[in-house]
């Protein structure tokens, strides 16, 4: 008969301290590195090369693009002030972008009493482009009369440029009467 003592009886299972002994001195040798020890040298090269060159780079070149545009926003939505856009945008990049946001915020709003002065919204380009397309048979009627109407609007104010000017008289040279002037349906048909 066996007397409790109220110890529990030795088992045969190692303890855990002794499992770790066992699984340390059995790990064979480990890398810190996903590569061997011999390319590890070579690789450190290359990231650093990369790090040193490509990374200034790409940052010179993404900050260069998010300066320039409210540029290109402005030319895009022919904006009447676009030359003074431009210019704050490179004097931002002189001031390490701290005119840049002035620049954004310019770039979609129009100036409020601007029509006013002027007589137009729209850069002077805009009309030199649509003066194109009126010449080339690009435009309809009522569009080339609109175009009409604006430079017309623009020279009651005396704010008309001298290219400008030039683009009114070709226009005026090349009226056509509207029922004359082909429709676009009759124009793609003939390309």
């Amino acid at each position: 008969m066996r007397i409790f003592s109220g110890r529990a009886p030795a088992s045969r299972s190692l303890s855990p301290a002794v499992a770790g002994l066992m699984a340390l001195l059995g790990a064979p040798c480990a890398n810190a590195s996903f590569l061997p020890p011999e390319m590890m040298a070579s690789a450190a090269t290359g990231i650093a090369w990369f790090v040193v060159f490509a990374v200034p780079i790409g940052g010179i070149v993404l900050f260069w693009m998010v300066h320039v545009m409210p540029e290109k926003i402005a030319h895009k939505r022919h904006h009447p002030q676009r030359d003074a856009i431009k210019t704050l945008c490179l004097l931002s990049l002189v001031f390490g972008g701290l005119l840049w946001p002035i620049a954004w915020l310019w770039a979609f709003v129009k100036p409020v009493a601007y029509k006013a002065a002027y007589g137009t919204e729209k850069h002077e380009d805009y009309f030199h482009e649509q003066g194109r397309a009126a010449l080339t048979g690009d435009m309809l009627a009522h569009d080339i009369a609109h175009l009409r109407e604006e430079l017309d609007a623009m020279d009651a104010k005396g704010t008309l440029s001298a290219p400008l000017k030039q683009l009114r008289r070709d226009l005026a040279a090349a009226a056509v009467p509207a029922e004359a002037a082909p429709s676009v349906e009759a124009r793609e048909a003939v390309r």
